[in-house]
């Protein structure tokens, strides 16, 4: 039984593999970092590419992924996380934020009309995952708002466009963006009380 435990309980290979690999890094071996990349790229570019959905994006990550493991080899802390946590972290992290950066440019784009279609910006993918839902019934929520409010709403919520950047893109006084704003989140405050809190945080 306790033999079965020690085994459970074990690094797998590839875990102590690659902490060999991030010591090696950490001594300035660049032959290390390529070793890395062909052990671990694959787990790196499967994540990337679940979270963007775009190839040419993942790979883009996965580069940047490594390039940060030599730049920050420093900042690794075997006390809190295995490599592969560490790498797919680090992973995460890049690929959320041009997950974010992709829709905040195409809303940029795109006509005021179709700012509803635009998902949110979540933290992690696991919140963006589950918020698919949360979009539903924000954008349905958003039904129930006038023109003026739902389009301000939008801008804001979809488009991460500040109360300024609104009153310009609308040529309207700041004031009247505000209280659109005020008064719709109030109502939506209201529509989405039955399910919970946190859908508009």
């Amino acid at each position: 039984m306790c033999h079965t435990q020690t085994v459970a309980n074990a690094p797998s290979l590839d875990e102590q593999e690659w902490a060999g690999l991030l010591a090696r890094i950490a001594a300035g071996d660049q032959s290390a970092l390529a070793e890395l990349y062909d052990a671990s790229s694959a787990k790196v570019f499967g994540l990337a590419m679940k979270i963007l959905g775009d190839r040419d994006a993942a790979e883009e990550v996965t580069v940047d992924v490594y390039t940060q493991v030599w730049r920050k080899i420093a900042s690794y802390d075997a006390q809190r996380g295995t490599p592969g946590s560490w790498l797919m972290t680090m992973t995460k992290n890049r690929a959320i934020d041009g997950f974010r950066s992709r829709y905040l440019e195409r809303g940029r784009q795109v006509p005021l009309d179709e700012a509803a279609e635009l998902p949110g910006h979540e933290a992690t993918p696991e919140q963006y995952s589950a918020g698919l839902e949360r979009q539903r019934l924000v954008q349905a929520a958003l039904a129930v708002l006038s023109t003026e409010q739902r389009q301000a709403i939008a801008l804001a919520y979809y488009w991460g466009m500040s109360q300024s950047e609104i009153a310009d893109r609308l040529k309207l006084p700041l004031g009247t963006v505000k209280t659109r704003m005020r008064l719709g989140m109030i109502r939506l405050r209201e529509v989405l009380a039955p399910h919970g809190e946190g859908l508009l945080s």
